[in-house]
């Protein structure tokens, strides 16, 4: 394309493409950030819906920064709705002089990833899901800026300005919440008998 020029739109195929092919990590993240499938799912689609309906216009290759700052925006806004409703349920059972205080437990359990690689033996499968969980745990606990920023630095595999845009934080940032991340995670694994 000559320079000055725009760069053409996305078409319709290369929107529904991009949404096919983020999909699955998208809900992957989101389920790290919330701990709960059906919110995970709730998030994934209504952030799939709004750069369906609001950004459709932009071109192509805009199209994967653009959804990962919707994606972080919408579970932020999920996060900023249950700190509300749990505020709001608290008072309640205040007044009913219940001992349940209703409180959310963003500590629920984290689901495991699926499918097998290829023809392995059953002690490599086992061996193998067993690590993949160690794995998804310590990320699962990282500090959510943390584990925003590795997995979209090295799941997503943005570069370090895109996943400071995707954020909303410097570049600086984001450098410094990888390496805390990478950090956490080896010494989590080491600890857990996983040498990095």
């Amino acid at each position: 394309m000559p320079p000055g020029y725009p760069a053409p739109l996305a078409t319709d195929q290369e929107l529904s493409d991009f949404l096919k092919s983020v999909e699955k990590r998208a809900f992957k993240r989101a389920v790290y950030a919330v701990r709960d499938d059906d919110a995970a799912l709730d998030i994934v689609q209504d952030s799939m819906i709004r750069l369906a309906e609001k950004y459709a216009d932009r071109p192509a290759a805009e199209l994967p920064l653009v959804f990962q700052r919707i994606l972080s925006n919408a579970t932020m806004d999920w996060f900023r709705r249950q700190k509300v409703r749990n505020a709001v349920v608290q008072n309640l059972s205040d007044f009913e002089g219940n001992d349940d205080d209703g409180d959310f437990d963003l500590l629920e359990s984290l689901t495991s990833m699926d499918g097998a690689l290829g023809a392995e033996s059953a002690a490599d499968s086992v061996s193998r899901a067993q690590i993949l969980l160690l794995i998804e745990s310590a990320v699962g606990d990282l500090p959510a800026r943390q584990r925003e920023a590795f997995l979209l630095r090295y799941w997503e595999e943005f570069d370090v300005a895109e996943t400071a845009a995707a954020m909303g934080c410097s570049e600086g940032s984001v450098k410094t919440h990888c390496s805390r991340a990478v950090h956490a995670l080896a010494k989590a694994l080491r600890a857990k008998g996983l040498e990095s």
